[in-house]
């Protein structure tokens, strides 16, 4: 006989929907805020983005895929009034949140080593953003890569190279600087157990 699934583990139960709506809330009101207060260090080149470190909850389950996706969403629009970027600051919506969804995908993916489980976000990030990146910047009154002479509009290349590498680093600082510690902090408190419900992964 077939097993009936129970409503709260039903993948789109109203309780699962709520996390992924929470999860978006508090992705989308860091994102916002890291906008407000650092300004260009959170959509520009260089990178610094604070929410990015609850992407640590890609570990413990995998509605947060959803919930950083839509929350990268709701960010980005907001940041398109932020930043006026206009029509061009969809890129970011829907290409900066492929890239949350695919960065969070490879989390949960490899969830049990979380080495290599926190660089999805860092190479998603890094390879789709600054494919995007240089057209916004010139849209926004930028015309050289920064700290150089280099023209944005002659050398995608070299953009793409410049942002890949910013990005990334700064990426990297948040996830494995405040995310890493974040998600041992989850799991000494045990709030990764509930969010997992079962043994949550620990670091190996």
């Amino acid at each position: 006989m077939r097993q009936q699934q129970s409503p709260t583990n039903h993948p789109l139960s109203s309780r699962s929907l709520t996390r992924i709506g929470l999860i978006a809330a508090v992705y989308a009101a860091l994102t916002v805020l890291t906008l407000t207060l650092l300004s260009g260090l959170a959509w520009g080149p260089v990178q610094f983005r604070l929410s990015e470190a609850i992407c640590v909850l890609a570990l413990f389950t995998p509605e947060a895929i959803p919930g950083l996706a839509l929350g990268c969403v709701l960010a980005n629009l907001v940041g398109i009034a932020l930043t006026g970027s206009g029509p061009l600051g969809l890129l970011d919506v829907v290409f900066g949140s492929l890239a949350s969804a695919l960065g969070a995908f490879w989390m949960w993916r490899w969830r049990r080593r979380w080495a290599l489980a926190l660089l999805g976000p860092v190479l998603a990030n890094a390879a789709i953003v600054a494919a995007y990146l240089p057209i916004l910047l010139v849209a926004l009154g930028f015309y050289t890569i920064p700290f150089t002479t280099i023209s944005l509009t002659g050398s995608w290349f070299w953009m793409y190279v410049f942002g890949f590498i910013s990005i990334a680093l700064g990426e990297a600082i948040v996830i494995y600087g405040l995310g890493w510690p974040l998600a041992h902090l989850l799991v000494r408190s045990g709030l990764a157990q509930k969010l997992s419900g079962d043994n949550p992964p620990k670091s190996n």
